[in-house]
């Protein structure tokens, strides 16, 4: 532990699976191998977005999007988890942990936005089939995702830099995988009620806002499937939204239960396994959910391996 005095650190030790030395090798192994396919997956979505005609349309604008993002996600955490894995010293400098944090706080907001651009436009598609190229055209996707970005961004600007002007009063062991906010609230000897108001008063509009308009989308797109005569036309329909309803469902399920136990002190393994499932393996399972379940995607792709 590097401390300059009572308010001033240098570094944060980063404990991550503390109790589990013996096994770091495995650790190791399984987390390389899951951030190679999430590199190669998302990157693989990209470049097929790009590619194939007939992909470039704003559904895959938007599905090029996420692919990137997750990309950027997981190599925000990954590789520097993997560094601690094979080293015995696990620190990470002040500086480093606020970037780590600003940057991991980005992407967890700007998902939770795309997501809510995402279903709006299936909404779209489905509710309003015959002004879908009239309300969803090019120029509106690149709205909506600018708006996606600079929101995440902004947003972190805000918590990462409250998060960093307060005092930390010797204490640099992290019990996290990564620099997370809440974690590092809990280090803090100072006031922390500033940043917890703004947590919950921003965290309502970056992700439960977003959640709030996916539901009420799918519940427009669900009334209007049921509506429909041709059994073939809903079952079409269906297979259009449930790779995304998939995404959200396990995106948010684990990113919302980690964020409903920030206050709770559990370091379990079990607790810190959690961010794990939302933060690695949500990106790795994307491009997989997409790709499978997608008939166009596999399409293109037979299409690029025969060229």
């Amino acid at each position: 532990m590097v401390v300059q005095n009572e308010t001033e650190l240098t570094e944060f030790i980063i404990l991550g699976f503390r109790n589990l030395q013996e096994i770091h090798l495995l650790l190791f192994t399984g987390f390389f191998i899951i951030y190679l396919f999430t590199v190669v997956w998302n990157t693989f979505i990209i470049l097929i977005t790009l590619m194939d005609q007939k992909l470039r349309n704003p559904m895959y604008f938007f599905l090029g999007n996420l692919s990137f993002l997750d990309v950027c996600y997981t190599s925000t955490t990954i590789p520097q988890m993997l560094a601690h894995l094979l080293s015995e010293k696990n620190s990470i400098s002040y500086m480093g942990c606020a970037l780590q944090a600003y940057f991991f706080f980005s992407f967890v907001g700007i998902e939770c936005l795309l997501l809510a651009v995402m279903a709006f436009d299936r909404y779209v598609a489905i509710c309003n089939p015959l002004r879908y190229t009239l309300i969803i055209s090019k120029e509106i996707c690149l709205q909506l995702a600018t708006a996606c970005w600079a929101g995440g961004l902004l947003n972190s600007v805000l918590h990462t830099t409250f998060a960093f002007q307060l005092p930390f009063c010797g204490n640099n062991y992290l019990d996290a995988f990564y620099c997370d906010i809440a974690p590092l609230l809990r280090l803090s000897c100072g006031d922390t009620s500033l940043n917890q108001i703004l947590l919950l008063s921003i965290g309502f509009f970056i992700a439960w806002t977003p959640l709030a308009c996916i539901l009420l989308s799918y519940g427009y797109i669900i009334s209007t499937i049921l509506s429909m005569h041709s059994s073939e036309g809903r079952q079409k329909a269906f297979s259009t939204c449930s790779s995304h309803l998939t995404v959200v469902l396990l995106y948010y399920g684990s990113a919302l239960f980690t964020y409903s136990r920030s206050n709770n002190n559990n370091s379990s393994n079990q607790a810190k396994l959690i961010p794990v499932i939302y933060s690695i393996l949500t990106p790795l399972l994307n491009p997989i959910i997409y790709t499978l379940r997608n008939k166009d995607v596999m399409n293109a792709w037979r299409n690029a391996i025969k060229k």
